[in-house]
């Protein structure tokens, strides 16, 4: 009996043991890579979603496998967002591989008219709630790339950054600048809700698509290290806002920087700001704030 007893008690010690050895992985680590086995259960499309962005995020070119598993089961469940996101994804790709950045101002070539739109991102704010440095120097990028397209409207985007002055605005201080500089008022469309990068985007597009529909070409002003968000995620939030995938309102057509002493954001960064561009809020934040604290998502599973 007592042989029986320990044998019990040394089984259920194994059992405990091998429970507390088991790490609980992040709440934005991507599932698995699709099984050939049928699921009791679909994945849901933003479920789908979320694992595409968060394996390219992490490992780029080397998940395309998965990433096209996942597509597929996307297309499955969901045909207009799977073209939507294999477009987004197509974009990624080339924004951070191909796009020529421009410092210092626009180049020539692009139309002089209303149609196009130079959109400057934001930056943080000096708790007073005056401009910091950089933030002033991406303004001389819009300043002159302004001047050289007279004609373009510009769009300030940035909501209220300053911890002691709940009044600024990025976009106002910025649109205070620009026009105390030269630009006229008529000119400046300011967007002075957003927080983040997807913000800018989400809010300026909407703003433009309701007020100014002769809009059609954008141009992202910002820092260098900012460009290849920016432009991904303007064009994204144009591709999710289309009637039909392919119908996208606005086109990014170039870019202008100033050349940052430093700065980076990453892919992971990146895959966080489309994810909250997908509605997904608490996993956009959850990869914001592990990108800064350099966490690395569980290794890429591959077959075999």
């Amino acid at each position: 009996m007592f042989k029986k007893l320990a044998g019990v008690l040394a089984l259920l010690l194994l059992v405990l043991l091998t429970a507390c050895g088991k790490a609980s992985a992040p709440a934005y680590a991507p599932t698995a890579a699709p099984e050939p086995a049928a699921a009791t259960q679909s994945p849901s499309p933003a479920s789908l979603i979320k694992d595409m962005v968060v394996y390219y995020g992490q490992y780029g070119d080397e998940a395309d496998g998965h990433i096209a598993a996942l597509l597929g089961q996307l297309r499955e469940v969901d045909p207009d967002a799977a073209d939507r996101w294999e477009r987004i994804l197509a974009l990624w790709r080339s924004v951070n591989t191909e796009l020529e950045i421009h410092p210092d101002i626009l180049p020539e070539g692009l139309p002089d008219s209303d149609e196009l739109c130079l959109v400057v991102l934001g930056f943080q704010l000096n708790p007073d709630g005056s401009m910091r440095p950089e933030l002033i120097e991406r303004l001389k990028v819009a300043l002159a790339s302004a001047e050289r397209y007279p004609n373009a409207l510009i769009v300030c985007t940035g909501g209220g950054t300053a911890s002691e002055n709940p009044s600024a605005t990025e976009a106002g201080k910025m649109a205070e600048y620009l026009m105390a500089n030269g630009i006229a008022p008529e000119r400046i469309i300011v967007e002075d809700r957003s927080q983040t990068t997807a913000q800018n985007a989400a809010f300026s597009c909407a703003i433009l698509a309701a007020q100014y529909p002769q809009v059609r070409q954008l141009a992202i002003l910002s820092s260098d290290y900012h460009i290849a968000t920016g432009a991904l995620l303007f064009g994204a939030q144009s591709i999710l806002a289309a009637d039909q995938p392919g119908q996208e309102r606005f086109t990014v057509v170039s870019n202008a920087a100033y050349p940052a002493p430093s700065g980076t954001l990453s892919t992971m960064f990146q895959a966080g700001a489309l994810i909250e561009l997908s509605g997904d809020i608490e996993t956009a934040f959850e990869i914001y704030y592990d990108t800064y604290e350099i966490h690395e998502l569980p290794p890429l599973k591959t077959d075999g």
